[in-house]
């Protein structure tokens, strides 16, 4: 028999790895009850509806996927630590990479959930021009750096989502990143 209720944290969680898989179709609210071994009626404790829902998943997103990137390496010491502990979290194999694809596909029909993905892409670009700035940039260089770099970044998992990254992939990144920060 299954339990009655689910945590909203767990309904958050299960909701992000799905859409990372398969998009807004992957959010079934009936298939996702059966997964956590909880009642339907649970989601609805938690959630007024689906749109609601992917709300929560969006800022789960966020706080996780931006926010804790940033945090991650904001608690190095120095300007370099920092860049280089952006680059390992940038670019170590991430399961729920698809989550941006599918929520840029999603916000083609969503004003509102492509005021999100700009926001947060240029939070991004700004937190990348600060490292930059850090390193010894001028604040318009930095910024023109935190452009290509993110261009990079999206390009980098385009080209590899669907391969399992070698050994040695971090090390080829650090190299061909090393020219963009070269005078």
């Amino acid at each position: 028999m299954p339990k009655i209720v689910c945590s909203k944290e767990d309904w958050v969680k299960l909701g992000y790895s799905l859409f990372a898989n398969k998009g807004i179709d992957g959010l079934v609210i009936e298939q996702m009850a059966a997964k956590l071994k909880c009642n339907k009626s649970s989601f609805y404790w938690h959630f007024k509806n689906k749109t609601n829902f992917l709300e929560e998943i969006i800022s789960y997103w966020i706080l996780n996927e931006t926010q804790g990137v940033i945090d991650y390496v904001e608690a190095r010491n120095s300007p370099k630590q920092k860049y280089d502990a952006f680059l390992d979290i940038c670019f170590q194999h991430d399961p729920y990479l698809e989550f941006i694809f599918f929520l840029k596909r999603y916000a083609v029909k969503s004003k509102k959930h492509q005021k999100i993905i700009d926001e947060i892409d240029q939070r991004r670009l700004d937190y990348t021009a600060s490292l930059y700035v850090g390193l010894g940039y001028s604040k318009s260089k930095a910024k023109v750096m935190a452009s290509v770099f993110y261009k990079y970044l999206i390009g980098y998992h385009e080209m590899h989502r669907y391969r399992k990254p070698n050994k040695n992939h971090l090390q080829m990144v650090k190299k061909e990143l090393s020219y963009l920060i070269q005078e």
